[in-house]
């Protein structure tokens, strides 16, 4: 049951991105790019107290352990994380844009299109294998997309541009496991904050005086920012790219029934089935796994009553 942690981390995470838009959409009257500019700097001003006050002690191993590396280690190390705080950088912005000036479901198409990717890229660059049957799961949501590009056309480049971004993170970060993983995030976050800093004064808007805007940027930060990408890095550990980015379709599907039942955006038939396809294809996918918990389950079921 070891490895059912590491499903479960990746799955707690995905549900919370799925509501992201409850957050997000409040504050949608405010510039995509001063959104992104307070959610990074939040992040990284939080990840910073957290690395430099509360855990003192694993940063100092840390950075002994990161001497000890010969010149090749070293810097691999360093490409990973930068590269980590760069593609997440560009999701948020792509995301944040998207979902505030494009809509709701154009996002969620993003995170359909993004496993798909993410196991093709991890095949290619990690060599991950798959199965017959991930293969097959892997064409299901394929078709699945291509039905929702063809409703909408248009959404589809915007959606590739969120989904390769994360793509090449998760496929990235599969291949960073030497360091504590909040550390890694911390890393990436304040290198992206960094990143961001010199373009603050000449592309933000003027500072926000509503105190509903600090709540929701705090509440991204730490309950759809923090929480979820600790979770998602935690789960890399234990499963592979190609696993992590199917359970990702949880996302999306989230995402989809809150943009229907709550945004009230149109939706039909052609669209629901396409939806109904993808879903199956995050079952077919991890079949073998939901049938080895089905069965261990069973197993300690006939234990304990006998």
């Amino acid at each position: 049951m070891k490895i059912a942690k590491y499903y479960l981390a990746a799955i707690v995470a995905f549900v919370i991105w799925g509501f992201f838009s409850l957050v997000l959409k409040p504050i949608d009257q405010y510039p995509s790019l001063d959104i992104l500019f307070y959610r990074v700097f939040f992040c990284g001003a939080l990840m910073l107290l957290i690395s430099c006050v509360f855990r003192r002690n694993i940063l100092k191993e840390s950075i002994a352990e990161f001497k000890s590396l010969n010149r090749k280690e070293r810097r691999q190390t360093i490409l990973l994380n930068l590269g980590g705080g760069i593609f997440l950088t560009a999701n948020w912005f792509f995301f944040i844009y998207v979902m505030n000036h494009v809509s709701v479901k154009a996002t969620s198409l993003a995170y359909l299109v993004c496993p798909i990717l993410t196991t093709v890229l991890a095949n290619f660059l990690l060599k991950e294998k798959l199965d017959r049957w991930q293969w097959a799961s892997v064409a299901l949501s394929a078709t699945g997309c291509i039905l929702l590009s063809l409703n909408n056309p248009a959404d589809i480049l915007y959606s590739i541009s969120i989904a390769l971004s994360y793509a090449l993170y998760l496929v990235s970060q599969r291949k960073n496991s030497r360091f504590d993983k909040l550390l890694s995030l911390s890393f990436q976050i304040v290198f992206s904050a960094i990143l961001l800093l010199p373009f603050y004064p000449a592309f933000s808007s003027a500072l926000p005086v509503s105190a509903s805007f600090y709540l929701f940027i705090t509440l991204i930060a730490v309950l759809f920012t923090i929480i979820p990408l600790f979770l998602n890095l935690y789960a890399l550990h234990g499963i592979n790219s190609s696993t992590t980015g199917m359970l990702l379709n949880i996302n999306p599907i989230i995402a989809f029934f809150l943009a229907i039942y709550h945004f009230h955006e149109e939706i039909n038939m052609f669209q629901a089935s396409a939806y109904s396809i993808i879903m199956l294809s995050v079952l077919l996918f991890n079949h073998q796994q939901i049938f080895d918990l089905a069965k261990k389950r069973e197993i300690n079921h006939a234990a304990k009553a006998n």
